[in-house]
């Protein structure tokens, strides 16, 4: 028996021989490929494998070194989570003071997943707001040594079979962020650990959307940046963080204005060069089962998952959609009508005022109309979220209805995250502003009467750009629309409680104004929710009701004023005298009954095909007329050349409804000048209520402009009985100019009385909030709208292609190009035939005039090609103008002889250069 003590005793007396050893050969280094040093063991002796035991150069058991520990291997995964508060779920979270790590079973190596970014808290402007649902992806780990790799899955291009492997190789993933591994195995759950510190980086692209709204180069402060909230379960893993941006410095302005406007640093921060972000990143497991995709059709509108299917060469389209929709399964297939296995829930976040929840819990429950006429009872189901609750309904386990504030702000939004298999809707973030709760009237009078100054009449452009950029993720194209139905639907609110309220028919701050505003945000809670639902615009729906229907109370009541809530619905104001009716849309309209039913009904099977040919071949039937945003035009090279496509219009008669509208804002704008203005009023009163009008006009000059050259359209199959479109009756083309010429360019449609103008005022204490009133400007704006229409380049080429789509017998009559030309021509100029003075309006609108054709005359390219023919009719109109002018001359006051002298100098240079050119 050996003692204890002899064995280390004889332990001890061998390292002191190996250390002297080592000592007498010395070690040996080597670089590892990064030029780091990596240690060796020392070489055995030669002679060690075949000396016998106990002779010099033997190796005892008790005495053999061991190998010396790679630095770079992860250290055991006990002692890096010593002392970490742990969260069991899809990947575990562990959490030891400000360190966090995710844990990632090697089990879930390779596996897809649905990675989220959505922004909990922003900085309040120009595009950069809170409650926004941010970009989605496929994505999965992959280990690479020890290295792990989050990377973005490429599910734009797909195939199966043979084609699969090339597909893989010609279209590359991309990689969003990488770490070193933290920790060695688990010994039985076989999981390491990760560094959730890589996410905090700009994996969402912020920085490059900083820039383009601030053009300053905004960084992510790694050390800076933390965690705020972590969570986790067995089907999410969601981490809250905030990153902080920053630059470095400002610059100082340029001594001389810049050519071009240079944006201003950011005004809603306290220092502009620091500023955090909240952004909640979601892992979420996609569902075992797929759900069986629904392919699109486009007589409805749908958002899709769209991608091209290169499995074989046979189609000639290769491009696949697949319709968004929720996975909604009846608990008793066989009953009529039965509650679904999982309904779709939406959460009220506590941000709501309690006064409004009844309103946005009715807008929500409203769609339970259209699923019971399917066979579902409660399919949808609202919830509020307590006061106190300590999770953010930002995860990706929570569809919310998020209320929301900015510096600048005014919409709602409805982008939802699906899975891109199948086009299952999984998570849904609704973003509704509190534009409706500060009244709507304030906001509007703070944005919208900046057209009055001749200033940009809001940011909304500016927010489209940035947050189609930040919801369309790393793929163009997403199921996230940006909605401006919020901002306009106040807008519009505030021009019908200034008409009721001038006519004494309603009192500001009354229980029926509050009525007004809460029914306002049903009908936008509708509309958005309708999106989160995977539908559409659809800006045709407001002709499925006739004039006759909108003036009948019991039947908008019962009907609501549009064939769809997806539309953007005005309100149905009466002409003074007429009787009161329905103001605003408040129930479901026959197309959103359609839609649902072609995207949720349950249909076995094998019967599938049939069944959805069938209800979407009922496109003909009433109210079931649907167009999109693409049809409506007004962005990139779509302009919209059916006028009965529409955003904000009543009725099967855009006309009518505009005409009307015309009338409303003259009436108002003589009540509110026949108003004396009190002491308490709000500054920005009667400003304001000039503002609402002009906004009308505006719009309502521009789509009126749409039936000059105009094309009515129908979304069929091919070889349907119903053509693809037509031209717009050739009565109906000269009516439009005709409106345009005594309504939008008289300058009698824009007099007020000295008295008010002198009246208005600005707010003293905030005086940027708004300058002195600009009445030449707003005119302009809503005068340029009709006229950039009708002089671009698509109208012209349009009305020179109207006799090809009509028959030989049925041409005669024909509007033609030259007729509109000339028509536009002496409506701008007529004070050239009467030989009266000419008014300042009036001067702005002719120079306008020929600023746009000097644009026309003069630009590359413009007398060859398509446009060659209204070139040359356009050329010949211009030159019977120069001779008008000529004879013109010395006629009136000195402002009119001077603007005529002008004008033709101008014009015949126009002329000169065209001509040296051609």
């Amino acid at each position: 028996m050996i003692h204890r003590d002899t064995i280390q005793l004889t332990a001890i007396a061998a390292a002191a021989l190996l250390l002297t050893a080592c000592a007498t050969t010395g070690t040996t280094g080597s670089s590892s490929p990064s030029g780091a040093p990596t240690a060796q063991a020392a070489p055995a002796p030669a002679n060690a494998a075949s000396a016998a035991p106990g002779q010099p150069g033997a190796s005892s058991p008790m005495t053999a070194p061991r190998p010396a520990a790679d630095p770079s291997a992860p250290k055991p995964f006990a002692e890096v989570s010593r002392d970490a508060k742990r969260d069991d779920g899809l990947f575990p979270i562990l959490r030891k003071e400000e360190k966090v790590w995710l844990e990632i079973p090697r089990a879930m190596l390779n596996k897809p997943f649905l990675f989220t970014i959505n922004i909990s808290s922003s900085i309040g402007e120009r595009g950069f707001y809170a409650s926004q649902m941010g970009p989605e992806i496929m994505a999965e780990w992959r280990r690479i040594g020890n290295t792990i790799q989050l990377v973005a899955l490429n599910t734009e291009f797909r195939a199966e079979g043979g084609g699969k492997r090339a597909g893989e190789e010609a279209f590359s993933p991309s990689l969003l962020a990488a770490g070193p591994v933290a920790s060695a195995d688990h010994p039985e759950r076989k999981a390491f650990l990760v560094d959730a510190g890589m996410l905090l980086s700009d994996i969402p692209g912020m920085s490059t959307r900083l820039e383009m709204a601030y053009r300053l180069p905004y960084n992510v402060d790694r050390g800076n940046s933390y965690f705020e909230l972590t969570r986790a379960d067995e089907k999410l893993t969601t981490l809250n963080a905030k990153v902080h941006y920053f630059t470095p410095r400002i610059p100082a302005p340029p001594l001389v204005a810049p050519p071009v406007p240079v944006p201003t640093p950011p005004q809603a921060t306290p220092d502009p060069r620091s500023m955090f972000m909240g952004f909640v990143y979601n892992f979420r497991a996609l569902p075992e089962e797929k759900m069986s995709p629904r392919r699109a059709d486009g007589r409805l509108g749908h958002f899709t998952e769209t991608f091209t299917d290169l499995s074989d060469d046979l189609k000639a389209n290769p491009r696949v959609h697949y319709i968004n929709r929720w996975r909604l399964e009846k608990k008793d297939p066989a009953a009529a009508l039965s509650e679904p296995v999982e309904p779709i829930t939406y959460w009220m976040d506590k941000n709501i005022p309690p006064k409004y929840r009844p309103a946005v819990e009715a807008g929500i429950l409203e769609w339970n109309k259209a699923f019971e006429k399917i066979g579902f009872k409660n399919a949808v189901v609202a919830k509020q979220q307590p006061d106190d609750a300590d999770w953010d309904n930002m995860d990706a386990s929570h569809a919310s209805i998020r209320w929301f504030v900015g510096s600048d702000v005014g919409f709602a939004i409805g982008p939802s995250h699906v899975d891109p298999r199948t086009g299952e809707i999984l998570d849904a973030d609704i973003g509704m502003s509190d534009v409706f709760a500060r009244g709507g009237r304030a906001f509007i009078s703070e944005d919208a009467p900046r057209g009055l100054a001749g200033a940009p009449v809001s940011t909304l452009a500016e927010e489209a750009q940035a947050l189609a950029a930040l919801n369309h993720g790393w793929r163009e194209g997403r199921n996230a629309t940006y909605c401006t139905y919020a901002h306009d639907a106040a807008a519009e609110m505030d021009f019908a409680l200034d008409v009721l309220e001038a006519r004494g028919d309603i009192a500001p701050d009354s229980p029926e104004a509050d009525a007004f505003i809460q029914a306002r945000i049903k009908d936008v809670i509708m509309h958005e929710v309708g999106h989160t639902l995977g539908l559409k615009h659809n800006f045709k729906a407001s002709t499925q009701v006739t004039q006759a229907q909108l003036k009948d109370k019991a039947w908008t009541d019962a009907n609501g004023l549009s064939a769809s809530v997806m539309d953007y619905n005005a309100y149905n104001i009466p002409l003074q005298g007429e009787a009161p009716t329905t103001y605003n849309n408040t129930t479901l309209g026959a197309y959103d009954y359609w839609a649902i039913e072609y995207a949720y009904k349950q249909v076995p099977k094998e019967q599938e095909e049939a069944e959805l040919k069938r209800i979407a071949s009922q496109n003909t039937q009433p109210g079931h007329a649907y167009a999109d945003d693409t049809d409506a035009g007004g962005f990139g090279p779509f302009d919209g050349m059916d006028p009965t496509i529409n955003r904000f219009d009543l009725g099967d008669d855009p006309m009518a409804y505009f005409r009307k509208r015309l009338k409303l804002t003259q009436e108002l704008w003589a009540r509110v000048q026949n108003r004396a203005p009190e002491a308490t009023d709000d500054p920005l009163r009667q400003r304001r209520q000039l503002a609402n009008g002009f906004s009308q006009l505006a719009r309502a000059s521009d789509l009126v402009g749409k039936y000059v050259g105009g094309m009515y359209t129908h979304r069929d199959v091919p070889g349907a009985s119903v053509p693809a479109m037509r031209p717009v009756d050739p009565a109906k083309q000269r009516e439009a100019l005709r409106f345009l010429a005594q309504g939008i360019f008289s300058a009698d449609s824009f007099r007020f009385k000295p008295e008010f103008l002198t009246s208005i005022t600005t707010d003293y204490v905030e005086f940027n909030r708004a300058g002195f009133v600009n009445i030449p400007a707003a005119v302009a704006r809503v005068q340029l709208g009709s006229l950039d229409r009708l002089m671009q380049a698509q109208t012209a080429i349009r009305l020179m292609e109207l006799p090809a789509y009509v028959p030989v017998s049925q041409r005669k009559g024909l509007i033609s190009i030259g007729e509109v030309y000339g028509t536009l021509q002496s409506s701008i100029w007529s004070e050239l035939k009467t030989g009266g003075d000419i008014d300042p309006l009036r001067r702005n609108l002719q120079r306008e005039y020929l600023r746009r054709i000097q644009a026309n005359l003069t630009k590359s390219g413009a007398a060859s090609g398509q446009f060659a023919d209204a070139y040359a009719v356009l050329r010949l109109h211009a030159v019977q103008l120069q001779s008008d002018l000529r004879a013109a001359q010395g006629k009136g006051s000195l402002e009119t002889r001077a603007h005529l002298a002008e004008s033709l100098d101008f014009l015949s240079t126009v002329l000169k250069a065209t001509m040296v050119r051609t």
